[in-house]
């Protein structure tokens, strides 16, 4: 039996985060994997004291503070410190370059900076001016001074020092003050969040806070969470994804986070599994579809009879069915929800997880939309498709672009972005006038309002005879083969191409002993093979002319997209 949703009566997250330390005060909110959790009612402490450490160095309502940390459970601390205070949080992703970092935190405005041990020295040589103040995330520290001269000596003021303790009769003056004068509005500024999109040209998305709140609420509808749920993090937390889907939806529902300390191996996942034993789970598709390479598709290509055998349809979905359950045991055993966006999901391993009753759940969605848009829980998702709109979501697909149907997909909302921070050209380019965000995606709708995604508007290739070419579609099958790890496929003069990165431990396995040259003879006869092989699966205009081996690996987006403009020319 679903339980019954919960509502809010303002859309905020204050009210979002004091509702959770009311009804569940007692129970685990955020954990490292193998330590003890921190509850409800221990975060409300930590998030208070925190307010009243930034509202001692200057910190008011509206300011941006920044947070720059690998998942851990204070970052969740922060950024309800922040938030519920009534300042403006940007979290920027802990894979950015050094020089991406100083300019968000110069763009944006920041104040102050929370950032981990492990990133410390981004700033540490060179702060910007406009950072008055940096807190260490780790043990919510304030670093006092960082000095280009002094590194090594950090000035750590702790909450129990003489100058804070100093300081408290005043701080409790201005919190009660403050208290007084913050008011937070449904409409207010949440966060900025920085893209790092395919196009190679990051942007401050700016989310209210009925926004992200919405959305919280808008999810109940795709899944039943419990306080019992356990929800293991693998996605940067400063990514919209993992922030609404793997943050927020669990402190709604009272359940627990628990988040790894460690590069996240494949090893050091089955160990995090086998302990948290997870229910859910939010991941992207290579995530998914790297598991189904080296653990499935590769167990059913050893010999040639097994490869007959998993040609036939009914024997395929048998084997299917036995791997599926393996795989859940991989996972702890009691994963129910598998939540998959970001990206597209390969046919071929969604197929796979259909077959094999894993529960899968995918979603479709955007930074600018915070990020959910369309989604279907497991049960009832349908290959290829992303599932109906997301309740209180407005979907169409634009007129003015369809052909047969198809076209560019719009989306309105209150999940829906203000705009771009700084960039009103930018964002009249994506907002309308009648309050509709234009995704740069091609879409269509099935006869029950299920979503189909064909690819980005700005990546199709216009083929000799006026056919659209969605690259997307062809870098899915090509990638179907075992000794591809990855491929782009682009218009070169003309003709298609495709660079393709292969799974360089299948190729040394495979030729082992061998020289170099006789290595790069196998490996243009395997690029022949598997051009050969997927030419055979598309449409004829679909039909490739050359594969160009990629030997290093793609430089991807935080959701595993590949960046195409540093690999297209024009």
């Amino acid at each position: 039996m679903q339980k019954e949703r919960i509502t809010l009566e303002k859309l905020t997250l204050d009210t979002l985060f004091n509702y959770s330390v009311e009804t569940y005060a007692d129970r685990n909110v955020v954990s490292k994997v193998a330590q003890t959790p921190i509850r409800y009612k221990e975060m409300a402490v930590l998030v208070d004291d925190l307010i009243d450490q930034l509202r001692l160095n200057g910190i008011k309502q509206g300011d941006k503070v920044a947070l720059l940390s690998e998942n851990m459970p204070h970052w969740g601390v922060a950024y309800f410190a922040i938030t519920t205070m009534g300042a403006i949080v940007v979290p920027i992703l802990p894979d950015f370059h050094a020089s991406e970092v100083h300019h968000i935190l110069q763009h944006a405005e920041c104040k102050a900076l929370f950032v981990s041990k492990r990133l410390i020295g981004i700033v540490e040589e060179e702060k910007p001016e406009n950072i008055e103040f940096v807190i260490r995330l780790n043990d919510l520290e304030l670093i006092e001074a960082l000095s280009t001269q002094d590194t090594t000596k950090e000035i750590l003021l702790k909450k129990g020092s003489e100058q804070l303790n100093r300081l408290k009769p005043n701080s409790a003056k201005a919190k009660e003050s403050d208290d007084e004068s913050v008011r937070i509005k449904e409409d207010d500024v949440a966060t900025i969040i920085y893209t790092s999109g395919t196009t190679g040209s990051s942007k401050g998305v700016i989310l209210t806070h009925k926004s992200l709140v919405f959305e919280t609420i808008a999810a109940q509808s795709l899944v039943d969470i419990t306080q019992d749920d356990r929800f293991l993090s693998i996605l940067p937390l400063a990514h919209t994804l993992e922030c609404t889907i793997g943050f927020l939806i669990p402190v709604l529902n009272g359940s627990c986070v628990y988040y790894i300390d460690k590069v996240p191996t494949p090893r050091v996942l089955i160990d995090a599994m086998s302990q948290v034993k997870p229910t859910f789970i939010v991941s992207v598709p290579l995530i998914i579809e790297k598991i189904f390479k080296s653990k499935v598709l590769s167990v059913f290509q050893k010999n040639w009879l097994i490869r007959f055998l998993y040609s036939i349809p009914f024997i395929r979905r048998f084997l299917h069915r036995i791997a599926g359950k393996k795989l859940l045991k991989t996972f702890g055993g009691e994963l129910k929800f598998f939540g998959i966006g970001g990206a597209a999901l390969s046919k071929q391993v969604e197929t796979f997880l259909e077959e094999a009753k894993f529960p899968y759940a995918i979603g479709y969605g955007l930074t600018e939309t915070a990020p959910l848009l369309a989604g279907a829980s497991p049960g009832k998702t349908r290959i290829g498709s992303t599932g109906p709109a997301l309740e209180g979501v407005e979907l169409k697909i634009d007129e003015s672009t369809a052909k047969d149907g198809e076209g560019e997909i719009l989306a309105r909302g209150p999940n829906v972005m203000q705009g771009y921070y700084k960039d009103p050209e930018r964002t009249a380019e994506v907002l309308d006038e009648e309050g509709w965000f234009h995704t740069g995606d091609l879409g269509y709708f099935d006869e029950e309002g299920y979503l189909f995604i064909s690819g980005r508007s700005k990546n199709v290739i216009v083929g000799s005879g006026g056919e659209n070419i969605y690259p997307e579609q062809i870098e899915s099958i090509v990638n179907e083969n075992e000794l591809v790890m990855d491929s782009l496929v682009f218009d070169d003069m003309g003709k298609l191409v495709a660079r393709i990165h292969l799974d360089y431990e299948k190729i040394d396995a495979r030729f082992e002993g061998l020289a170099d040259s006789q290595i790069h003879e196998k490996i243009e006869v395997i690029l022949e093979k598997l051009r050969v092989e997927a030419n055979a699966k598309v449409s004829s205009f679909s039909r490739m002319m050359r594969f160009i081996e990629q030997k290093e690996p793609f430089v991807k987006t935080p959701t595993k997209k590949i960046k195409r403009y540093l690999y297209i020319n024009g």
